[in-house]
């Protein structure tokens, strides 16, 4: 009989394209995960095994509830919610399923917005395939993952203000893709840029500036560049 232990992981992401790409490196590494042993060597090893995903919020709660899974790797920008969408209802019924962030975001808010909601780690789509495989490993065992700035931001924001959510009543009208163009768009992105970015179109681009712009009562990208810096979104 095999001492293998074996974790199952589900993937939640809009981008059919990346769910493929994490399922396929996840197969090709989880064998030997780092720190396990390896397939032939003497005794137990770590297997992953992606048992489901999902591109939608309702998709993801239903599914999670029926597979049941060890870690949910969550995407945090998606419609309807997003990843807090999904790990609000999952943890209400399921509380032993375990959470860790894969987000192309390194934003503050994003992060300790997921962590207080009771996500155990986050990290970004830049993580390579090893350590992602590392880290749902860890996030398993009840570890807390986070890449070093990012455990920075978690740190500041439970010092500075421990018993207070990060809340932002201009930051709070915008959508999680609002949010994400607003981040690119300050970083000097261009329109064609952000587009090939976020799998969207130029056209919906220009739609989501124009939104945030109305919302926020600004009238060019220039100052929308000074607010997101002001609130280190950036």
């Amino acid at each position: 009989m095999s001492d293998e232990r074996r974790l199952r992981v589900f993937l939640v992401d809009d981008h059919a394209m990346f769910r493929a790409g994490v399922r396929a490196e996840l197969s090709r590494r989880g064998a030997a995960m780092p720190g396990t042993a390896a397939p032939g060597a003497e005794g137990p090893g770590t297997q992953v095994d992606v048992v489901g995903e999902a591109s939608t919020v309702a998709e993801a709660i239903t599914q999670i509830a029926l597979r049941e899974p060890d870690v949910v790797l969550l995407d945090v920008h998606m419609p309807d919610g997003g990843g807090r969408a999904v790990l609000d209802a999952v943890r209400r019924t399921h509380p032993q399923v375990r959470f860790l962030a894969l987000s192309v975001s390194d934003a503050a808010e994003d992060v300790i917005g997921l962590i207080r909601a009771g996500a155990r780690g986050y990290v970004t789509k830049t993580i390579s395939p090893d350590e992602l495989v590392e880290a749902i490993r860890r996030v398993a065992d009840g570890d807390a993952v986070f890449s070093p700035r990012l455990a920075g931001f978690v740190l500041d924001a439970f010092a500075a203000r421990p018993d207070t959510p990060v809340t932002d009543p201009e930051l709070d009208q915008l959508t999680n893709r609002e949010r994400e163009v607003l981040r690119l768009l300050a970083r000097g992105y261009a329109y064609k840029e952000i587009a090939k970015e976020l799998f969207i179109s130029i056209k919906t681009v220009e739609t989501h500036v124009s939104n945030v712009l109305r919302k926020l009562q600004m009238s060019n990208r220039y100052e929308l560049s000074r607010w997101a810096a002001d609130r280190r979104l950036v």
